[in-house]
């Protein structure tokens, strides 16, 4: 690691996210909790990163009618934003449905996919301790080539790469072997089970991880409320269950926890106290109705 700052690098979105009091009733009214809040993958993990004091800049793509007040809440929360501002074209935008521990998502990729790995300019690396990049803004953004481009600049830089995968339903369209192409050579891999499944076509979830570090050489998956399994190259894979908390949503959890585990990767090095810290930073967050803290 070459920089002291966390460089995020992916997708913003305007979420509105439906809590259901009961269960959904089709063709009626279903009494809800209905709140807008900004949103998206790597967005959340840098408001997250920004509330853990950590020294960390971000770099999207959003529409132009709402950049403002997206560049607003990057530097209340502490990040220092570096928005690719796009005309005629909106901010992306989610309708997510939580029930319990799932939810249904609706999504509009709006300014998001026309984010450009220019964005990321040779400053930005210099200055990097560790590159954290959206599957998203791969998946549906600037794609393989775009993602290999910037990968392969970061490793010149001597910086570190961080991938969270994104969504099982992105990655089938977009094609297992094609994404793992694209992420060749990254330090730190962070899907959840069902992502880990879908990349390995392995069920057992130790399986998984184990396949998994033969490409990656920290993989750190995420089990919901079980916690996250987190596994070294050559090391066994640990269990850090995740603290007992009321959940009110899950959304960003995982985001959360990628703050957390990277905040204290950072300066430690190590990937089992980076996950104890990354799990009590989900905990926040599934306490909350969004993907990011208050401000």
């Amino acid at each position: 690691m070459t920089g002291e700052r966390i460089v995020v690098v992916g997708d913003v979105i305007n979420d509105i996210v439906a809590v259901p009091r009961i269960p959904q009733r089709p063709d009626t009214d279903t009494p809800a909790s209905i709140r807008p809040r900004s949103g998206g993958s790597a967005a959340n993990t840098a408001a997250w990163l920004g509330s853990l004091d950590a020294p960390v800049d971000f770099v999207g793509a959003v529409g132009s009618a709402d950049a403002d007040a997206h560049e607003r809440e990057f530097r209340e929360v502490g990040v220092v934003p570096h928005l690719q501002r796009e005309h005629g074209i909106p901010t992306g935008t989610i309708v997510i449905v939580v029930e319990g521990e799932q939810r249904s998502m609706l999504t509009e990729r709006g300014a998001n996919a026309a984010l450009r790995v220019e964005t990321v300019t040779d400053e930005l690396l210099a200055a990097a301790a560790v590159l954290h990049v959206s599957g998203y803004s791969i998946l549906d953004g600037f794609g393989a080539r775009g993602a290999r481009a910037l990968l392969d600049r970061a490793a010149e830089a001597g910086v570190p790469v961080s991938v969270n995968p994104a969504s099982v339903g992105y990655l089938s369209d977009f094609g297992v072997d094609a994404f793992l192409g694209a992420i060749a050579g990254t330090t730190l891999l962070f899907p959840n089970l069902a992502e880990a499944r879908l990349l390995t076509g392995l069920e057992d979830a130790v399986a998984a991880v184990r396949a998994l570090t033969v490409d990656f050489p920290i993989v750190a998956m995420t089990l919901a409320s079980e916690g996250v399994l987190v596994s070294a190259r050559g090391a066994d894979p640990v269990l850090v269950p995740a603290p007992a908390v009321r959940s009110v949503d899950p959304t960003g959890a995982g985001d959360a926890f990628t703050a957390g585990f990277l905040e204290h990767w950072v300066r430690s090095g190590d990937p089992i106290a980076a996950s104890r810290a990354g799990v009590l930073v989900a905990a926040r967050a599934v306490m909350l109705i969004g993907g990011r803290p208050p401000i």
